[in-house]
């Protein structure tokens, strides 16, 4: 269960939310760069989608190979493209905000379940493949087995996963970003 301030994520999403329309001020260059933004965070998280399977077994393959956290990173993008179709600084600080006071403590208690969960296998995994920032995974010492078999991406854990909500929402978003740049003009 998480706890402290990573179960408050997102209960504070809807007020952040408000807030980030209200000092939008989109203009569609603005929406079109943030939404090929935003769509290169939704690809990433649905590739990471593809390869969870959540409370069954440790995610290694995949785009779990170069980050230990892709589907906050993906996240991390959509939120940079969603900040740049605002065309408002304090819409994107907004953003920022948001995630800079919720993805690591997020990340943290995360990570402490999967310890209690897979303890050593964990440990392991950690210290070969980073928290946040990917980077290409470093081939296996000769001889030595990985701590998992290898996954193929399945597009039914995608479904499964229920990553299709990242993409509408995503697509709610930029629609009201577009109502509210033909609304004022």
């Amino acid at each position: 269960m998480k706890g402290g301030l990573a179960r408050w994520r997102v209960r504070a999403g809807y007020p952040v939310a408000l807030l980030y329309f209200w000092l939008a001020h989109p203009r569609p260059w603005w929406i079109g760069a943030g939404a090929a933004l935003a769509f290169g965070g939704l690809a990433i998280r649905g590739l990471a989608a593809g390869y969870l399977v959540k409370r069954e077994e440790l995610a290694t393959s995949g785009p779990y190979a170069w980050t230990r956290n892709p589907l906050y990173f993906g996240s991390a993008w959509m939120g940079a493209g969603l900040a740049v179709a605002s065309h408002s600084w304090l819409a994107a600080a907004v953003v920022v905000a948001y995630l800079a006071a919720f993805y690591p403590a997020t990340l943290r208690s995360e990570e402490a379940e999967l310890k209690r969960e897979y303890g050593a296998a964990f440990r392991e995994y950690a210290a070969r493949v980073p928290r946040f920032w990917p980077r290409l995974p470093r081939p296996e010492p000769s001889g030595q087995r990985t701590d998992a078999p290898a996954r193929r991406f399945s597009a039914a854990l995608y479904r499964r996963n229920r990553e299709y909500n990242a993409a509408l929402g995503t697509l709610a978003v930029l629609a009201l970003l577009i109502v509210k740049m033909i609304w004022l003009g």
